[in-house]
């Protein structure tokens, strides 16, 4: 019985291992990756809006 609990047990703490290092490499690629992509293309809105006001205030 020693053994087999044993084996349960290091695939349970594998798998659970495994989901936290993937959770935390989806996080990272949304930190590093998505994030400042957002942020750009917001930036971009932001300036093409700027310049149609100035556009149409002229």
């Amino acid at each position: 019985m020693s053994k087999k609990y044993s084996f349960l047990k290091g695939v349970a703490t594998g798998v659970t291992g495994t989901a936290l290092a993937v959770a935390g490499a989806v996080f990272a690629v949304k930190k590093t990756v998505i994030e400042p992509e957002e942020k750009k293309a917001a930036f971009i809105e932001e300036n093409r809006k700027k310049a149609a006001r100035r556009r149409v205030s002229r």
